[in-house]
């Protein structure tokens, strides 16, 4: 008689015959459920119409600035600017290009255009101090955002 006995292995694998199943399924429910994120405007915005118009081609490379007054009432009636999801000043344009900047390949970053989205009512001040900021950040494309048809007289 043996003092050890062998012990038998029991063999306990996991049946992986449902994990691509289960993989599509939840690959599936992602693409489904996943929004893809908007901004949300907090400016009223009535773009005045245009004559000549240029498609762009890359644009991803394109960021916006939307400028108009406030449509919450308790924030005043001037023009404010609206980068992104949240209102910048003048004075953190500079900053704000350098953060989408950063955001593009080292090849594209040159290749940045602004959009101004403007309100037809806004006036001329705050877009020569937004332009004045650009040339400071080194955002030489600047493009103004219009309707395709022009309004008839």
């Amino acid at each position: 008689m043996s003092k050890f006995k062998k012990k038998s292995e029991s063999s306990q694998d996991i049946p992986t015959a449902a994990l691509p199943d289960i993989i599509f399924m939840l690959l599936f429910f992602f693409m489904v459920t996943t929004v893809l994120r908007e901004t949300e405007l907090k400016v009223k915005q009535e773009i005045p119409r245009a004559e000549q118009l240029v498609k762009l081609e890359k644009k991803k490379l394109v960021t916006y600035l939307y400028v108009g007054a406030p449509k919450d009432e308790s924030m005043g009636t001037e023009p404010l600017i609206q980068a992104n999801d949240a209102f910048i000043s003048t004075n953190n344009i500079v900053q704000w290009v350098n953060e989408e900047k950063s955001k593009l390949s080292e090849v594209e970053r040159d290749q940045i255009t602004i959009s101004l989205k403007v309100d037809e009512k806004t006036k001329m001040g705050i877009i020569v101090d937004i332009q004045t900021e650009l040339r400071e950040a080194n955002a030489r494309k600047i493009m103004y955002a219009a309707p395709t048809k022009a309004k008839d007289n």
